[in-house]
């Protein structure tokens, strides 16, 4: 519920945005496009994998029974990986196997190439051996029909690898979410463009790009509409194909303020407004028609800690993941920190190692949210609750280490 003045708290309004999406359709892709999409199906094995007993080592396949110390056994062939042995190992023989190779019918363990000495056509035993030793068994990795990646998995390298070993050239997975940037402003123009008088560069497009698709989503940069409700509105209208429609500037309460205005005669239906967080009290959710809204500020600072906030777990719930609070940790404050007041903070910080070398988060003296430069150089958020106590250098707080989300 929202505190006394009207503003919501984070978590709740986190909580209230990522209830209201649902994951996009599921496509086929694939496997080596599969990289970092969410499984719309789990990944079943297509094979077991080893196929069969293998061999862990270089070495000689043969009965356990036969290898005891100083024993010469005749070798009667060998099995390289890719050509197996024809035929089966009896009493008195072994098989040159390399690692990789099938093991030969007849045989149950492995002398090591180390403890084995070559002898015309034979083998001498130099170390015992032990029935199964450094043989991989048939599924010991996988079977046949076993689910190996569920639903609803962020696809890693490894997986990718996993997936390729069982045979699945192709993955279902959730669509990337598509996610239209719609930045207003008479003041703003594009980077290399000519500045108007008053004006400012564009960087909120740009940047809030940028984190979609690191957050996994399909950006879509519109034209930067001017200051005037019309024009909002027709740039907005070709929003109906997206997944989700990002706007920054014209949320607030000023004369030109023109977000909620704008859309409200295109359908927009409010499902909040100001949250209680320093930077980016001015945050807009709702509904354009089937399409969410979430306008964010128009300053820079603002526009990027809330999309850290709140678009990288609606990204994350739309490709197909439960959604969650951006990941945070523990760590030790290398500076005192004062009382907070009723809005959480996201104090910008940077990375330090102390005398012990542990890693502590010094923030910035000044955090002023005109200072994207400052952005720029943070290694971390700090985050402050409501009402927060003051605390003395050496305390731990709560940090979003920024390098971790690749942002």
């Amino acid at each position: 519920m929202a505190e006394k003045g009207g503003l919501l708290p984070v978590e709740e309004a986190r909580t209230r945005i990522l209830a209201s999406l649902t994951p996009t359709a599921a496509e086929t892709i694939a496997l080596p496009d599969a990289a970092g999409r969410v499984l719309a199906r789990p990944v079943l094995a297509r094979l077991t994998q080893p196929p069969a007993d293998m061999s862990a080592m270089d070495g000689y396949a043969l009965r356990a029974a036969d290898g005891v110390l100083g024993a010469r056994l005749a070798v009667i062939g060998a099995a390289p990986a890719g050509h197996p042995f024809v035929g089966s190992v009896g009493p008195g023989q072994a098989v040159r196997i390399f690692t990789g190779g099938f093991l030969p019918d007849g045989a149950d363990s492995i002398l090591l190439q180390e403890d084995a000495e070559a002898a015309d056509g034979a083998v001498i035993v130099k170390e015992g051996v032990t029935a199964e030793r450094w043989v991989r068994k048939r599924g010991l990795d996988f079977a046949e029909g076993e689910t190996l990646l569920a639903q609803g998995r962020r696809l890693t390298a490894r997986d990718i690898g996993l997936a390729a070993a069982s045979n699945n050239p192709w993955l279902a997975v959730h669509r990337r979410p598509r996610v239209g940037i719609l930045a207003t402003g008479d003041e703003i123009a594009l980077p290399g463009d000519p500045i108007p008088t008053g004006g400012i560069v564009s960087s909120n497009a740009h940047a809030l790009a940028a984190l979609i698709r690191a957050g996994g989503g399909e950006p879509i940069v519109l034209p930067i509409a001017p200051d005037d409700a019309s024009a909002i509105a027709d740039i907005a209208a070709s929003a109906h194909g997206y997944d989700l429609l990002v706007t920054t500037g014209g949320a607030s309460v000023g004369e030109h303020d023109l977000i909620q205005k704008a859309l409200g005669g295109e359908g927009f239906e409010l499902g909040f407004w100001k949250i209680a967080m320093r930077p980016g009290k001015p945050l807009i959710w709702g509904r354009l028609g089937r399409v969410p809204v979430l306008g964010l500020p128009g300053n820079p600072v603002s526009a990027l800690v809330c999309g850290i906030v709140f678009l990288l777990p609606a990204l994350a719930r739309l490709s197909g993941l439960p959604g969650a609070p951006t990941p945070s940790r523990r760590v030790i404050c290398a500076a005192p920190l004062a009382e907070n007041d009723r809005r959480a903070d996201f104090l910008r910080a940077s990375l330090e190692a102390d005398a012990e070398g542990h890693i502590t988060v010094r923030p910035f003296p000044v955090q002023d949210s005109s200072m994207l430069a400052t952005l720029a150089r943070a290694d971390a958020l700090v985050l402050r609750a409501p009402f927060a106590p003051a605390l003395p250098a050496g305390a731990e707080v709560e940090a979003i280490m920024l390098g971790e989300l690749g942002v």
